[in-house]
């Protein structure tokens, strides 16, 4: 679990972390440089990670395959609402997400944490705007979570 003691925030418990794939993990259907090690320190510390996508590019099985993740596919006129339910599931006062696209908001106003990504394909202006976090990349993203005392500087108030 992560954890982290926020002044003016409160306590984080993350258990559970759910990531978009394309634009997020991933750029054009493959998977970004340096996340696998980062989502290994992330499962390190007993997170259960989910991937959770339309797959856009049809190779999120590939590019997963060997990561300690769960993948999960869905149609791309529901997975707005499978993403948003997947937190409501998994416990959402103790889920963290990642996204970038429109399909991200409601699982970002559903989560404990939620951190949008720009990347190469950009993010979603309203989904950056319900975000809690914006950074400009996923190798950011992710080690906010393995040094969750920037966590802390970026959210204390």
């Amino acid at each position: 679990m992560i954890t982290a003691e926020i002044p003016g925030w409160g306590s984080l418990e993350i258990k559970n972390l759910v990531l978009d794939f394309n634009g997020t993990i991933a750029t054009d259907g493959r998977l970004i440089e340096g996340v696998a090690p980062l989502l290994g320190e992330i499962k390190q510390k007993n997170v259960d990670i989910y991937v959770i996508t339309a797959d856009t590019n049809g190779t999120v099985r590939k590019e997963c395959e060997g990561l300690p993740v769960e993948v999960m596919t869905y149609d791309s006129g529901t997975v707005a609402v499978n993403k948003m339910e997947l937190v409501a599931k998994l416990g959402a006062p103790h889920t963290a997400c990642i996204g970038n696209g429109r399909n991200d908001s409601k699982m970002f106003g559903a989560s404990a944490l939620s951190i949008v990504v720009i990347g190469q394909e950009g993010a979603f202006t309203k989904a950056a705007m319900q975000a809690d976090i914006l950074t400009v990349d996923i190798l950011s993203a992710l080690s906010l979570l393995t040094k969750p005392n920037r966590l802390k500087a970026t959210l204390r108030g």
